[in-house]
C-alpha cells in the first residue's frame, strides 16, 4: 500500500525522467498511457522502503547457517521474542533476505514530536534509530524517556532548533528520547549518538547497528548481484574503480577466498579509510585501497611500474568493476531529491572518463561490469550504446545471475542486446502491505521473486576485451 506522497523532485528534474520512460520507443511498445502509469509508479515505489532487508554472510569467516543461526537470535532480542522469518536467497547463496513488515496504521501519534532530516527519515524507514545529528527540531517540552513521534521534514523548510513545526511532514512512528531537547540543542554539534530509540516505526525492520559485523555486511540485493556478476576467481588481479564504502569490494575478496589482490580506489580519504576499516573488520587480507581518482589511475608513461600503486599500467587487471557515481536516483526510500537538472546530468560525462579508464586498464580477455543505482535511461542503457559504438573491441556478455530485468528501451539496442542488461525496476511490483504471518506462510519462490523485483532501481552491464587496444 502507498501511504507515502511520491518522491518530491524539481519540476525539471521529473520532467526529465518523464521523458526518458516515456520516449518513443517505450510508447511504441507500451502506448502513451500505459508508459505513464509505469512512471508514476516508479515515482511512489521511490519514497517507500523495499519489501526486504538484505544482508551479506562473510563467507571468508563463516558459514551461512551459523550466521543465519546468530542472526535469528539476535532479531529475536531485539523484538522481544517476535520471530521473522530469516531466509537465504535461492540464488545467491551468501546473501539473507529479512521481511519489512508495514505499513503499520494503527500506531497513535503523540504529542511530543521530533522532526529529522529527509536522510534521517530515509533511515529509519531502513530500521536505524534516529541519531542526534538528524535532529531538526523536538518539542519544547520533551524530555529524556518521553515517548514522541518522529517525522521526516521532506521539503528542507524546518529550522534547526525550532520548538514547533507546521510545514508538510511525514509521520515515521514513535520512539522514547534519550535527551532532552535542551540537551539535543544545547550541546550540538558535538552529540553524536542515539537522540531517539525507535519502538513503534510505521515500517517495521531490524537495525543492524554493531549487529554481527565481523559477519554481516548491509547490502542491497542488486549491489550483491553485482560481485557475483563480475564472478572473481582466486589468484586474479581485481580493480574497484569507485570502492567506497567496500560493500563490493569486501565481497570480491570473499569471493576469491582473499586469494588474489583487490585494488580499491576512492578519491575522497575518509571513504578509503572506511574501506580500510571494513577489510580489517571482516578479516580479508587480499584488499588494498588507496586515496587516488579513478579517471587519472592508467598510468601514461609505459617506463615502469609503480609497485602496484595507482595510476597503473596499461592492461594489468583481470578483471574491473566500476561502480560508477551516478544521480543515485534508484535509491530508496528516498521522499525528497532536491538536485537540479544541471547536478543530475553532470553524471554521464564523469561515467565515460572513468569506463575509458577502465577498458584501458583491462587485460585482453578479461571483464568490465559496469553498474549505477540510478534509473535514468542516460545513464544506463545509453551509457552501454555509447561503449559498444566507442570500443568495438568490447563485447557485451550475458549476466549470472540474472535476476533483474531486462534493459529499457530508447538507446538503440536490440532485443538480444536489452537482454543481457539487469535493470531492476521497483515500478513492477504492486504495492502491498507485509506481515509475519503472511510472509511465513509464503512460498520461497514468491518470497524471493518479490524480494528480486521490490528493491532499489539499480542496472548492470557486463563487457569482456576481446582484444587488446
Amino acid at each position: 500500500m502507498s501511504i507515502f506522497p511520491k518522491i518530491s523532485l524539481r519540476l525539471e528534474v521529473e520532467s526529465y525522467l518523464k521523458a526518458g520512460f516515456m520516449n518513443e520507443e517505450v510508447v511504441s511498445v507500451l502506448g502513451k498511457e500505459a508508459a505513464e502509469r509505469k512512471f508514476e509508479t516508479l515515482l511512489h515505489k521511490l519514497s517507500h522502503p523495499p519489501s526486504f532487508t538484505t544482508v551479506r554472510v562473510n563467507t571468508h569467516l563463516a558459514s551461512v547457517q551459523h550466521v543465519k543461526s546468530l542472526l535469528f537470535d539476535e532479531l529475536q532480542k531485539q523484538f522481544n521474542g517476535l520471530s521473522f522469518p530469516i531466509l537465504q536467497h535461492p540464488d545467491l547463496q551468501d546473501v539473507l533476505l529479512i521481511p519489512v513488515i508495514g505499513p503499520r496504521n494503527n500506531i497513535k501519534q503523540q504529542p511530543c514530536e521530533v522532526i529529522v532530516g529527509a536522510q534521517c527519515g530515509n533511515a529509519v524507514l531502513r530500521g536505524a534509530h534516529v541519531y542526534v545529528p538528524g535532529i531538526v527540531s523536538a518539542s519544547k517540552f520533551m524530555k529524556g524517556g518521553d515517548v514522541v513521534s518522529v517525522y521526516s521534514d521532506i521539503k528542507g523548510k524546518c529550522k534547526k532548533g525550532a520548538k514547533e513545526f507546521d510545514g508538510t511532514k511525514i509521520f515515521l512512528g514513535n520512539g522514547i528520547s534519550e535527551l532532552s531537547r535542551k540537551e539535543i540543542f544545547s550541546r550540538f554539534p558535538e552529540l553524536k549518538g542515539i537522540g531517539v530509540r525507535m519502538t513503534d516505526p510505521v515500517y517495521l525492520s531490524p537495525s543492524f547497528d554493531n549487529v554481527l559485523p565481523s559477519y554481516l555486511f548491509l547490502q542491497n540485493l542488486p549491489s550483491a548481484v553485482v560481485s557475483h556478476v563480475l564472478d572473481p576467481q582466486p589468484g586474479e588481479k581485481i580493480l574497484d574503480l569507485c570502492a567506497a564504502p567496500g560493500g563490493k569490494t569486501t565481497h570480491i575478496a570473499a569471493l576469491m577466498r582473499d586469494q588474489g589482490e583487490v585494488i580499491a580506489l576512492d578519491k575522497i580519504s575518509n571513504k578509503v579509510e572506511k574501506i580500510k576499516q571494513n577489510a580489517l573488520l571482516l578479516g580479508l587480507n587480499s584488499i588494498r585501497a588507496f586515496c587516488f581518482d579513478g579517471t587519472k589511475a592508467l598510468k601514461l608513461d609505459m617506463v615502469k611500474d609503480t609497485d602496484g600503486e595507482p595510476p597503473f599500467l596499461p592492461e594489468s587487471f583481470d578483471r574491473i568493476l566500476l561502480d560508477a557515481p551516478c544521480s543515485g536516483l534508484g535509491q530508496r526510500p528516498n521522499m525528497a531529491c532536491t538536485w537540479t537538472l544541471k547536478e543530475v546530468t553532470s553524471y554521464q560525462p564523469l561515467q565515460r572518463k572513468l569506463f575509458t579508464v577502465a577498458v584501458e586498464l583491462l587485460k585482453p580477455g578479461g571483464v568490465l561490469v559496469y553498474s549505477t543505482c540510478t534509473v535514468t535511461l542516460a545513464e544506463n542503457e545509453e551509457q552501454v550504446a555509447w561503449a559498444l559504438k566507442t570500443f568495438p573491441h568490447l563485447q557485451l556478455q550475458r549476466q549470472d545471475p540474472q535476476i533483474g530485468g531486462e534493459g529499457m528501451l530508447g538507446a538503440g539496442l536490440s532485443s538480444e542486446q536489452l537482454k543481457r542488461l539487469q535493470r531492476f525496476d521497483p515500478c513492477v511490483v504492486p504495492s502491498q502491505d507485509s506481515d509475519t504471518g503472511s510472509l511465513r506462510d509464503a512460498r520461497i519462490e514468491d518470497t524471493s521473486w518479490l524480494a528480486n523485483k521490490d528493491c532499489i532501481g539499480f542496472f548492470i552491464a557486463k563487457f569482456v576485451k576481446c582484444r587488446s587496444t
